[in-house]
């Protein structure tokens, strides 16, 4: 008579329990990094879709040899007087320079609202033009892209009446 001893494969309760151990350990260290990673990509993204189309708003204007206007626009079609830029803009030819997006105005180019809560903020209330020589006087201003986390964390935009514009971290004003 033989026995036959089974084997048995898998693991035991101990080895379960310090696995989800080790696994509950890195989970709590890396969702808080990539919460953060997350928020910042989301920041540089939109600080560059700003960027960006003063960037294209400045080309068009001296390409064109005509003065480009960006307003803030929650529609797409009009411009409206805010200083909240985050609800979107327009980049448009302003043919008659009114600063208003008119019958027969080629519009450039369409943002909507931010996803994610965050703002896109400037003292300055109105719109932005660039002249045929690229310049954008009245227009100086700095715009403060703020999310939950405040201004440690901001990009800035600042602009020039010469026309020029750069990027900050860490000096928007999120109040």
């Amino acid at each position: 008579m033989s026995i036959k001893k089974s084997i048995c494969y898998g693991f035991t309760l101990i080895e379960l329990m310090i696995t989800l151990s080790i696994a509950s350990i890195l989970l709590s260290v890396a969702v808080p990094s990539y919460r953060s990673f997350v928020q910042d990509s989301l920041l540089i993204t939109q600080s560059n879709n700003f960027y960006f189309a003063l960037a294209l708003a400045k080309s068009e204007a001296i390409k064109r040899n005509t003065r480009i206007t960006i307003c803030p626009s929650t529609s797409g079609t009009n411009c409206t007087a805010s200083n909240i830029w985050s609800n979107g803009w327009v980049v448009f030819v302003d043919n008659n320079n009114s600063r208003t997006i008119d019958a027969g105005e080629e519009i450039l180019q369409v943002s909507y609202a931010f996803s994610g809560g965050n703002t896109l903020k400037t003292s300055l209330a109105g719109t932005i033009m660039f002249r045929p020589d690229g310049f954008s006087p009245g227009s100086a201003a700095t715009f403060s892209l703020c999310d939950d986390r405040g201004s440690n964390y901001s990009k800035s935009i600042v602009l020039s009446n010469q026309g020029r514009f750069r990027t900050e971290t860490g000096t928007g004003s999120c109040s």
